[in-house]
């Protein structure tokens, strides 16, 4: 691992020492959402394996229901919720794809839903939520600010709280992803077993989710995490042993612009992951101009930045192996879409 960043510590208290979702979690939470949700593909490339020496894989929640793999978790908890709390109404706070996520699964479900986003949040990603429904608040610079308005507003209107990677079931959610590629990648894969899996991290709900349900099933599987060096809440807290909250965000990935990892998620990523690594955000953008021109995978950087680890070899694929990047969003504005690739390639 490399890089740092400080901060200060979170009031909320540091990790539980117990971790409080099973794999048994993560199996429930799969029935209770199979149903409205996409399994999605499992894809191979074969340009990935070329480069990194390894068999390539690449699980592509961009394809998911409103673009990323949050619907899963989002659909997960509220379906959870009691009749009194769905009554309340429901809040959360979000740059964009857990956003979408809890709007449409509120939707489905009959639940009114209000979101609070940062001022500089994506055009896209906003008017996508209100569209599936939900009230949009925008407050703040970024999602730091968001956040203690969320928070505020939450105890004004007596709402339900759906966090957006610290809770129960909105991990269990997410590691439904995590079954999906060890159902999937022995058909594919003439029965090869993965061995190793990488994972962007924002909060740290989907890399909990996908640690538990692979390690508990395949133990000596190797999980890593990647997180920009301008959000890397998982990484400061690993190192404090304790959530740190970060006075500072600044990312190309909106997706991953955490200010802290959630408590639970670090209980997690201690036990299950073997490494978090940190990538600045020219690579996690050639992750994202890689998977346009040869995977024809439209990535948000958020979305990319597997890729763009395994192909800086931040993350380094052992020779021969079963490598899988977790393809997390592809929720881009056009008007962004067109700036990145203007600056991949120096044209503009």
């Amino acid at each position: 691992m490399s890089g740092s960043e400080t901060g200060r510590r979170d009031g909320r208290g540091g990790a539980t020492e117990s971790p409080t979702v099973a794999l048994a979690d993560i199996v429930a939470a799969r029935e209770r959402i199979r149903d409205r949700i996409h399994h999605t593909p499992l894809l191979s490339s074969q340009t990935l394996g070329g480069r990194i020496g390894a068999t390539a894989w690449l699980k592509a929640e961009n394809l998911q229901k409103t673009g990323a793999f949050k619907a899963r978790g989002a659909l997960n908890r509220i379906e959870s919720l009691s009749p009194e709390e769905k009554a309340r109404g429901i809040i959360t706070v979000s740059a964009g794809n857990h956003a979408q996520g809890v709007a449409w699964a509120a939707a489905a479900s009959g639940v009114r839903a209000t979101v609070v986003m940062a001022e500089t949040a994506s055009p896209s990603k906003v008017a996508a939520t209100r569209e599936y429904g939900a009230e949009v608040i925008l407050f703040g610079p970024s999602t730091i600010e968001a956040f203690a308005e969320m928070e505020r507003l939450q105890r004004e209107r007596g709402l339900t709280l759906i966090h957006p990677f610290d809770d129960p079931a909105i991990i269990a959610g997410q590691g439904t992803a995590g079954l999906e590629i060890l159902e999937d990648l022995p058909a594919l894969g003439r029965g090869l077993a993965p061995d190793t899996i990488v994972v962007p991290i924002g909060g740290g709900g989907l890399i909990a989710g996908v640690a538990v349900a692979l390690k508990e099933q395949r133990p000596n599987l190797r999980i890593v995490g990647v997180e920009p060096h301008g959000a890397a809440g998982m990484y400061t807290a690993l190192r404090a042993g304790d959530v740190v909250r970060l006075d500072h965000v600044e990312t190309i990935a909106d997706g991953l612009a955490a200010p802290f990892a959630g408590a639970l998620n670090l209980a997690l990523v201690r036990r299950y992951v073997d490494d978090v690594v940190l990538l600045d955000d020219a690579t996690i953008l050639a992750g994202m101009f890689f998977l346009l021109e040869r995977a024809k995978l439209l990535a948000e950087p958020a979305g990319a930045a597997g890729v763009g680890a395994l192909l800086s070899g931040a993350v380094a694929a052992r020779p021969g192996s079963n490598v899988v990047a977790l393809v997390c969003g592809g929720n881009v504005g056009l008007d962004r879409l067109a700036g990145y690739l203007q600056a991949l390639t120096g044209e503009g």
